[in-house]
């Protein structure tokens, strides 16, 4: 392995729970979850010697996960599929915390992709200059796009409030 191989295979290893979160925000699906992380690892192999550290390694991994997730979501929701369904689930939890968390998730995943990119973030505790460096836009828009997301996920709790 040369120098760069070995400092990219350090980076990922200690940011690789920021890709999986992101991975994990796109989808539910373990096998699909892997592909994304698959992408976003080649993706960041080729801009790692681009990588000129202008901003923290963590908002450019963050930028190009979310840019990997984004674009492959907008190409899976072009095309027509027909889904695979066994009508089982082995892994199927039912707590009341596990069903809050799945609610949570599924009104979320109903949200436009940059909306669930700053959700994601946001749920990651970053601030709202953080959040805009990432996603490029600035805290104050964060802060009213947030507001209008947590708006229409109550809206989707109460379906009967929708106009």
């Amino acid at each position: 392995m040369n120098t760069s191989e070995i400092i990219f295979a350090k980076t990922v290893k200690e940011h690789k729970s920021t890709i999986y979160t992101v991975c994990y925000m796109f989808s539910k699906d373990a096998d699909e979850v892997n592909d994304l992380f698959q992408e976003v690892l080649v993706n960041l192999w080729r801009g790692f010697e681009g990588f000129e550290n202008r901003s923290d390694i963590k908002t450019w991994i963050y930028r190009v996960s979310l840019n990997t997730c984004i674009s492959i979501d907008r190409k899976k929701r072009r095309q027509v599929t027909v889904p695979l369904s066994m009508n089982i689930n082995l892994f199927e939890d039912r707590d009341e915390d596990t069903r809050q968390v799945d609610m949570l998730h599924k009104r979320i995943s109903q949200l436009k992709p940059f909306d669930r990119a700053i959700v994601l973030l946001w749920l990651e505790e970053l601030s709202y200059e953080e959040i805009g460096q990432i996603v490029g836009i600035s805290a104050k828009n964060v802060s009213v796009r947030l507001f209008r997301i947590k708006e229409e996920l109550k809206r989707m709790s109460n379906p009967s409030n929708n106009k």
